[in-house]
């Protein structure tokens, strides 16, 4: 015997199943194309990491005067003169503990001033360490400025305290006048391991979780297809 309300839900059956399946096409094909997207991404981060590797390990070029996005974490070379007068400590977190980074101005010979991260200095070193004179010759990995400040900590050069590599801040602080690199150079490790500023800590690692999340968003996808396919039957 049909009820009045069993009559209600077969009419209501067509647009329930059109609708349902309206929702179910909508998350599906979201999810896939985020699947899809991360893949992309995939391929993007593999060949960035490929890309800077390369970059890593090629031969010392002449540093330029001006850098773009391309030629970050390039291998370049500079001669001139260090500027220690002008140097400026930014706090740093490394293998080697917390303490410093020592950036110090490099006059080069070409005309313009290139900030050189030296190396890393413990908190009890901050004012002992080497300071060569005269002529000098940099190699290290080409970096683009960090402007602004560190996580949640923005740069104080009032205070002098600085929490990140922000190239055209410490050059107005420090009074430097003339053509300025738009960048800075991380100084190769010294001869001498054991002498400060310790050089060399650059750390190159570029997160690649993209086919883990590939991988999430297509099997939510595969999820939603059989939920329709067991609230049909």
């Amino acid at each position: 015997m049909t009820t009045a309300q069993d009559g209600e839900r077969s009419r209501r059956s067509p647009a329930f199943l059109i609708g349902l399946t309206l929702i179910a096409l909508f998350f599906f094909a979201g999810f896939c194309a985020l699947g899809a997207w991360q893949v992309q991404r995939l391929a993007w981060k593999r060949d960035l990491i490929a890309r800077v590797d390369a970059r890593i390990h090629a031969p010392a070029i002449p540093a330029p005067r001006t850098a773009a996005r391309v030629d970050e974490y390039r291998r370049v070379r500079i001669s001139g003169h260090f500027v220690h007068d002008s140097v400026a400590l930014v706090q740093a977190v490394t293998v080697r503990g917390a303490g410093f980074w020592v950036l110090t101005p490099l006059i080069t010979d070409e005309g313009f001033t290139v900030i050189i991260n030296r190396g890393f200095v413990p908190p009890d070193r901050q004012r002992d360490y080497m300071r060569p004179s005269g002529e000098v010759t940099v190699s290290g990995l080409l970096r683009l400025s960090e402007p602004g400040g560190g996580f949640l900590r923005s740069n104080d050069p009032a205070s002098d305290r600085w929490f990140s590599r922000d190239v055209a801040a410490i050059a107005a602080a420090r009074g430097i006048r003339g053509p300025l690199a738009n960048y800075f150079i991380d100084a190769d490790a010294a001869a001498d391991p054991d002498a400060f500023p310790v050089g060399g800590l650059t750390v190159v690692a570029f997160p690649n979780n993209h086919l883990q999340y590939a991988i999430t968003w297509f099997a939510l996808a595969a999820m939603v297809a059989g939920a329709y396919i067991f609230v049909m039957r």
